[in-house]
């Protein structure tokens, strides 16, 4: 990482809209100690859902990013954050519905909480996800992972995605730094 910043002309710093000012001042000065011709550019991530109505008022399965859960070490991701925007009535806990290599998933990493991590890279980890997700006693599901698991399983509750868009703060933005090299 440290190597990224050091060779970077432009810096996102992203999420700053749920990161503590103090340590976005921190980051700041860093990047400036470090690298300080790069431009720095504040942004945010803002959440968005394909359909808010399968979150709202409801008891949901929220599956997030695998690894950032596990060997990552994240509390939480975007779907907890959308579950909480979008007025989820409750987080079902998929520990007492998950079979085989998730079951194994949840002892190796026990602090994992009400979230199901989509471990999912051979044949029996996806068909373990599916079951898991299908024996969860839920109103809807939360899919937060970087592809659409619906593209490789069949769920059979509702089920919305979360995405990501960038929201600039301020200037400079990307734009205003990437137009004079694209001119």
């Amino acid at each position: 990482g440290e190597t990224n910043l050091r060779m970077a002309d432009v810096v996102i710093i992203n999420k700053i809209d749920s990161a503590e000012p103090e340590n976005v001042e921190k980051l700041k000065q860093i990047i400036g100690h470090i690298n300080p011709s790069a431009s720095i550019i504040n942004a945010e991530s803002l959440i968005t859902v394909e359909d808010r109505t399968i979150i709202s008022g409801k008891k949901v399965l929220v599956v997030e990013d695998g690894p950032s859960l596990t060997h990552g070490g994240m509390k939480y991701g975007a779907g907890v954050v959308a579950a909480e925007k979008f007025g989820a009535l409750e987080l079902i806990d998929p520990r007492k519905f998950t079979v085989g290599k998730l079951s194994e998933t949840f002892d190796h990493y026990p602090k994992i909480g009400t979230l199901l991590p989509a471990m999912g890279y051979g044949n029996e980890q996806i068909k373990d996800l599916e079951t898991t997700i299908n024996n969860t006693d839920c109103q809807g599901v939360i899919i937060a992972t970087p592809i659409d698991l619906r593209r490789i399983i069949n769920i059979k509750h509702p089920s919305t995605r979360v995405t990501y868009d960038l929201d600039e703060i301020g200037h400079p933005t990307l734009d205003e730094i990437l137009n004079p090299f694209l001119n």
